[in-house]
């Protein structure tokens, strides 16, 4: 058997959308079972494009929340300027499956990252790639030349999350000239991410803390531009300020991504006029199976740990009112049935929202696409777990 070579390990079921033999209906499906049902999110991707073109600035989808190539090929195709990755493994299967104007999002700081990186860039129609240290920065730099290539780089800005990029200001502006100065590097712009904007509770109080980051992040743009620095991108923000980040100046696009599903963290944080944050429908949802009864007040489903994320709030139902989720264990969830708003039996299948979608959307291999009620695709996950 020959050894695994990590860089080319091919997805375990392709990359295209597989059609099912004989179309199922919802209730005929397996489960645990991811689920997406393609009218709402059909309209999501439309609502933000746009909402998005409409204001003067395109979308940059992030992949991490679908980790799907065609998903990416719709969002593409409904306008995107391009595709974010957050790792980039996950660069490599989306180019290989057609999809070739990609950013990677974190930045690189070993020689194996930047050679892949490089082959990358080889590959792909462009190829973005956040920088934010000299190490990293040289690394690509000397791959990139030994490749034959010229990387297009994004210098990534901290924007007060502390978790990657460049200190605002001065630093950044030195850290440009530094970049510009390497070979094989063609710095097109700035990334100003801030991550921890988009669950801040209550719209007023995201807009305020999201126009607080943005007016330092344009002075240090200013200050490039003055030095001869301009940067031809500037990009940045999400879904929970997709309303708020258009009206930047000089903001070329948006990396949305969990907007094409909601979950219910985003749901949470609230909108412009109420407690719910509500401008997307919910497209994703996990089915399970009402499997056990020991007791009269409870029912176990067959769907825990392993099929939701546990980062943050509970799954809730979707069909049913006055029912509560509990974890089970790895394999099961726990249902008290406080006041349910119908009856649920032995064998029936149950749709629960999806609690944080991108890490759950990771733990299934693929999308059953509902339609009017009829299964007849599954959208295979080529890119989950990629985390090199």
């Amino acid at each position: 058997m020959a050894p695994l070579d990590p860089t080319r390990r091919p997805p375990p079921y392709g990359t295209e959308p597989l059609p099912l033999t004989q179309p199922l209906r919802l209730e005929d499906l397996p489960t645990p079972a991811l689920v997406l049902d393609l009218a709402p999110f059909e309209r999501n991707v439309a609502k933000m494009a746009s909402h998005l073109s409409s204001r003067g600035v395109r979308a940059r989808p992030h992949t991490k929340t679908h980790k799907c190539p065609e998903i990416g090929r719709r969002q593409m195709a409904a306008g995107a300027v391009g595709l974010c990755c957050a790792k980039v493994s996950e660069a490599e299967v989306l180019a290989s499956s057609g999809l070739d104007t990609l950013l990677v999002t974190s930045p690189v700081a070993t020689e194996n990252k930047a050679r892949r990186v490089a082959e990358l860039a080889a590959r792909c129609r462009e190829l973005l790639m956040v920088v934010d240290s000299e190490r990293g920065a040289r690394l690509l730099s000397r791959a990139a030349v030994e490749a034959g290539v010229e990387v297009g780089v994004l210098v990534d800005l901290d924007p007060g999350t502390h978790r990657t990029g460049v200190t605002l200001g001065e630093p950044a502006v030195a850290f440009v000239h530094l970049v510009r100065a390497l070979p094989s590097l063609r710095v097109e712009g700035l990334q100003a991410y801030a991550g921890h904007l988009q669950h801040v509770q209550g719209f007023e109080a995201r807009r305020d803390r999201a126009k607080e980051i943005w007016d330092r992040v344009l002075e240090t743009r200013r200050a490039l531009v003055a030095a001869g620095a301009s940067p031809r991108i500037l990009t940045g923000g999400g879904t929970g300020t997709f309303d708020i980040d258009p009206g930047v100046e000089g903001l070329t696009d948006v990396q949305v991504g969990s907007y094409v599903f909601m979950d219910a963290e985003y749901r949470a944080i609230g909108g412009p006029g109420g407690v719910l944050f509500e401008p997307f429908e919910t497209a994703l949802f996990v089915l399970l199976t009402a499997i056990s009864q020991p007791v009269p007040e409870r029912i176990t489903v067959d769907g825990g740990f392993k099929a939701f994320a546990t980062d943050s709030v509970r799954p809730e139902l979707l069909d049913v009112a006055g029912v509560r989720y509990h974890w089970g264990g790895d394999e099961h969830g726990i249902l008290e049935l406080q006041e349910p708003s119908r009856p649920i039996a032995l064998g029936d299948q149950l749709r629960l929202g999806v609690p944080h979608c991108d890490p759950t959307v990771n733990l299934y291999d693929g999308f059953w696409v509902l339609r009017d009620g009829v299964v007849s695709e599954w959208w295979p996950i080529a890119a989950r777990g990629r985390g090199e």
